[in-house]
């Protein structure tokens, strides 16, 4: 989902309480606060030696030690804060929306706005894990310069035990008995 569609959909929902469900059941804190947008230009070369590009809106969440308030931020709150950032920054319509959360019983991480689910009172952002992938895969090339089969993607390649191979007089010399030891 784009930056751009992510705000959009916030501005048709200002008056219901913002909420993020970062697990099935589990929700960040009502008392959270927006701590920061970062906006991440991204260059990266993959295992494949193709260059790529794009860039991250990243919204960071914090909850607080201590519970504030017992209802969400409303959507027009949240808003009022990505405004204040983008009279500093202008944030690309185009980038990739990224939610960081983290507590005391779920690590740090970038998850994704999924779902958006609306109901009287809350608008809820149920998100979903970041993935790692291999891009040169889905473009159906292997990693580096080698065959597909040799890659580091694809199976490791069959390892053979090395043989003694003894030549010429040598060969005599370290026979039981031939006086080599």
């Amino acid at each position: 989902m784009t930056w751009g569609e992510f705000k959009s959909t916030l501005e048709e929902n200002p008056d219901l309480h913002l909420q993020f469900e970062y697990e099935a059941g589990k929700f960040v804190d009502s008392s959270y606060h927006i701590t920061e947008i970062k906006q991440a230009p991204i260059v990266s070369v993959d295992c494949g030696g193709v260059m790529n590009s794009w860039t991250e809106v990243i919204v960071q969440l914090w909850e607080p030690s201590v519970k504030e308030v017992e209802r969400a931020m409303k959507v027009g709150k949240a808003l009022k804060i990505v405004s204040l950032v983008e009279k500093s920054l202008q944030l690309n319509p185009n980038a990739v929306v990224k939610i960081e959360f983290g507590n005391s019983k779920f690590d740090t991480r970038q998850m994704y706005p999924g779902e958006f689910i609306t109901d009287e009172e809350a608008f809820t952002v149920n998100l979903v894990p970041d993935f790692t992938q291999c891009k040169a895969l889905t473009r159906n090339q292997s990693c580096g310069t080698s065959p597909a089969d040799a890659s580091c993607c694809g199976p490791a390649d069959k390892k053979e035990e090395p043989q003694l191979v003894v030549v010429g007089e040598e060969a005599s010399c370290c026979t039981p008995g031939g006086g080599c030891c």
